[in-house]
C-alpha cells in the first residue's frame, strides 16, 4: 500500500552573497494515512523549513511532495496549519476567524449549516461561553484553541503543526496537548508536527523523525513510539519504556545528529506493552479564569451532518 504522504529528496537552497546557503538536502519520509509524525531537531536544522514547504509556504527547491495522490504545488485547505502564534484576526471574533475559513471551504453549504459548523469546533476545543470574544480579551491558550478548531473545522485532508504549544505555559501547554489529541482521536487524521519537546513528541506521535543539524539537514533517524492510544500522560511516564525511548531522543540530539552517514547503527528500544488507562486532569488557571467553569469538560454541541468540501 502506498504511503498517503511521500516526501522525496525535498531540497532547500537560499541564494547568499557567499553563495547558495543549503537548509535541508535529499529530505525523504512516507507517513500513513491517519499517523501522527513529530519531526524534533536542533533550533536551525530547518523543521520549519520542511513544514513550511509542505504547506506551500516555501518554495521548494528540488524534490517531490505527493499528498493522497496528489503532488503538492502551493497552499491549498487540503491541509489545515496551526501556528505557533495563533494568527487571528483581531476585529473579528474567535468564531468570526472560524467562519472566516469554513465560509471559503463550505461555500455551497447554507449559513446556518456554516454557523453549526463553527460552532461545533469551538465547543469541543472548550470555547463555547467565550467564542464571541475578540483576539484581546482571550489569553494566549484561549487564542490557540482558536487556531485549533480553525484547523479542525476545515476538514483537511492533513494537519500540520508548528510548535504549536510552545509560546505556553506548562499547565496550558499539558492541556491543550490533550485537547488536540481528542480531536485527532475522533477521525485521525494524518498529523504532522515540528516541536522541539521530547517529552510532547513522546505523548503525541506515532512516529518520531529526527533531523540532523544544518547545514543540509536530512533524516537522521526515525523512531517508532508503540503506546497504546487513547493515551494519558501520567499512565505515559509510568511506563516502564518511556524514559529508555526518552534517552533514546536525546542522545541522538546530543551525540549523533549529524550527518546520516556518521550515525552508526544503534538497536531502537523495545516496543513498550503496558495498556493500562489512568486518567489525568491538569487544567490551566490562566484559561479557567477566563471561561465559566461549565467549559471544563469541553461540552460541545451536537455535531453538525457533515458537508461537502468545496
Amino acid at each position: 500500500m502506498s504511503a498517503y504522504l511521500t516526501l522525496s529528496r525535498l531540497t532547500k537552497i537560499y541564494p547568499t552573497p557567499k553563495g547558495p546557503a543549503v537548509i535541508v538536502r535529499d529530505f525523504d519520509l512516507n507517513v500513513d494515512k491517519g499517523e501522527f509524525v513529530c519531526l524534533i531537531g536542533h533550533s536551525g536544522c530547518g523543521k520549519t523549513t520542511v513544514l513550511s514547504m509542505l504547506a506551500g509556504l516555501t518554495e521548494v527547491t528540488s524534490g517531490v511532495m505527493v499528498l493522497a495522490g496528489k503532488e503538492i504545488n502551493g497552499p491549498g485547505p487540503d491541509r489545515g496549519m496551526v501556528f505557533q502564534s495563533p494568527c487571528l484576526l483581531p476585529w473579528l471574533t474567535a468564531f468570526g476567524n472560524v467562519m472566516l475559513g469554513v465560509d471559503q471551504v463550505y461555500y455551497t453549504a447554507s449559513r446556518a449549516e456554516r454557523h453549526d459548523l463553527a460552532e461545533y469546533y469551538l465547543s469541543l476545543v472548550g470555547l463555547a461561553d467565550a467564542m464571541h470574544r475578540k483576539p484581546t480579551e482571550l489569553s494566549q491558550g484561549m487564542r490557540q484553541r482558536v487556531g485549533i478548531a480553525r484547523a479542525f473545522a476545515l476538514a483537511p485532508k492533513m494537519l500540520l503543526l508548528d510548535e504549536p504549544f510552545g509560546m505556553l505555559d506548562s499547565l496550558t501547554r499539558f492541556e491543550l496537548q490533550k485537547v488536540l489529541l481528542d480531536l485527532w482521536g475522533r477521525d485521525q487524521k494524518t498529523a504532522f508536527m515540528v516541536t522541539h519537546d521530547v517529552d510532547e513528541a513522546l505523548y503525541l506521535s506515532d512516529r518520531i523523525v529526527m533531523m540532523t543539524n544544518g547545514p543540509e539537514a536530512e533524516v537522521g533517524e526515525i523512531l517508532n513510539v508503540h503506546f497504546e492510544r487513547p493515551r494519558d500522560r501520567k499512565e505515559i511516564m509510568e511506563h516502564p519504556d518511556y524514559y529508555r525511548l526518552r534517552e533514546h531522543l536525546i542522545t541522538f540530539l546530543e551525540e549523533r545528529a549529524y550527518k546520516k552517514s556518521d550515525i552508526s547503527p544503534k538497536t531502537p528500544p523495545a516496543a513498550p506493552s503496558d495498556d493500562r488507562i489512568v486518567n489525568l486532569a491538569a487544567r490551566s488557571e490562566d484559561d479557567a479564569n477566563k471561561l465559566s467553569p461549565g467549559h471544563s469538560e469541553c461540552v460541545a454541541k451536537r455535531a453538525p451532518r457533515t458537508l461537502r468540501r468545496v
